[in-house]
């Protein structure tokens, strides 16, 4: 994956440990999202998430990536590659910077992504959200993600996998 060529609009890089003070920035103002999700966000948490794999997976297939405008972090999301299977991009973590939330910043940027990720071939793209987490619920809905029917339970809360389906006239 080239992540340079994820947006027409926003620079797109790696971020790497040396990154994580801005990701630190950006994550602490989502208060909302740790109500659902615990602990609080902190930049060890951050550099731990950074280095953190599934199952069967190495650090190569891992895109732990920022979108940026004028050079300020605008979103943040951790990306599997070939993750549960072959033709999947799995969205282990997705958030955007609170000043652009409600605007249609986050979806611009899953429209792009999955017109990038149809175009190199790839199936579908997955994550979850944390059941009764109704914004995270609606944001991915309305990105046409649908509910897989799987769940995880994982320490406190539990995750509803869903999952979109990429094809070319609907990109």
């Amino acid at each position: 994956m080239n992540v340079g060529e994820f947006s027409n609009r926003y620079q797109v890089k790696k971020l790497t440990e040396n990154d994580a003070e801005i990701v630190y920035s950006l994550c602490k103002q989502n208060r909302f999202y740790y109500e659902f999700c615990p602990p609080p966000v902190t930049i060890e948490s951050i550099c731990e998430d950074m280095r953190k794999l599934p199952p069967k997976k190495s650090s190569h297939d891992k895109y732990y990536i920022g979108w940026f405008d004028d050079g300020r972090l605008i979103a943040v999301m951790d990306l599997i590659d070939g993750y549960p299977n072959a033709q999947t991009a799995f969205i282990g973590f997705f958030m955007t910077d609170v000043s652009v939330q409600g605007n249609g910043v986050g979806s611009a940027i899953m429209k792009e992504l999955c017109a990038y990720l149809c175009t190199h071939h790839y199936a579908a793209v997955r994550l979850g959200w944390v059941k009764g987490n109704v914004q995270s619920e609606s944001f991915w809905h309305k990105n046409h993600f649908v509910k897989t029917g799987v769940t995880c339970e994982t320490d406190g809360y539990i995750v509803i996998v869903a999952q979109r389906e990429l094809k070319k006239n609907q990109m």
